[in-house]
């Protein structure tokens, strides 16, 4: 008889304690600011330009020198609709060519889809700045927040030399739903693995 694992909450592992209004996230150890990044596409640049775009991102990795994590999230396009779409105006046309023309492109799509290469990609980075308050030092809140801020804005001054568009995060509501996205895509990970295992049980 196969043992039942007992579930762990999602609150034993996530170190979070609360999610301001703002949008900075604060952990047992430090606070933390999402910035979201709007890239360029560095393959369409002439040499040139890319040589330039390089030489700045040295600029961004020499004057930058503190923590920052990169998260990047690949998130699989939902075709449905546009397929549904398809579907209806070739029943209104009545056009046997135009129809056999729309099963090859729809048939293409869900190939393009079912290999992933339809993935959307949206791009953060993760400052933070140690919680000194709960480390006994004489440092306010106020002060943590304009550290975190002044970082924002160096990382956005040396990326849009590079082309590129930085965004701060700062609503509660946004700051959820970005990390919801992640913990939903762990949790389906998760679902998949455990389905594996009782198969192969």
């Amino acid at each position: 008889m196969k043992e039942i694992k007992k579930q762990a909450t999602t609150q034993s592992w996530i170190p979070i304690e609360e999610i301001l209004e703002n949008g900075m996230i604060k952990t047992k150890s430090k606070y933390i600011k999402i910035l979201k990044i709007t890239p360029i596409n560095y393959n369409l640049k002439s040499d040139l330009e890319k040589q330039a775009i390089l030489n700045s991102y040295k600029i961004f990795l020499k004057t930058c020198h503190f923590d920052i994590q990169i998260l990047i999230q690949s998130s699989k396009e939902n075709l449905e609709n546009h397929i549904n779409l398809i579907q209806r105006n070739v029943k209104k046309k009545e056009n046997r060519y135009l129809e056999k023309i729309s099963e090859n492109y729809m048939e293409a799509i869900n190939k393009i889809n079912t290999s992933k290469k339809s993935s959307s990609k949206n791009f953060y980075l993760i400052i933070s700045q140690k919680n000194k308050i709960e480390q006994q030092y004489q440092e306010s809140f106020e002060i943590i927040k304009n550290d975190l801020k002044e970082k924002y804005f160096k990382i956005k001054e040396c990326l849009s030399r590079c082309g590129n568009s930085v965004f701060e995060v700062n609503t509660k509501e946004e700051a959820m739903k970005i990390i919801n996205s992640f913990l939903n895509t762990r949790k389906e990970v998760n679902l998949k693995k455990e389905e594996k295992e009782e198969k192969n049980y």
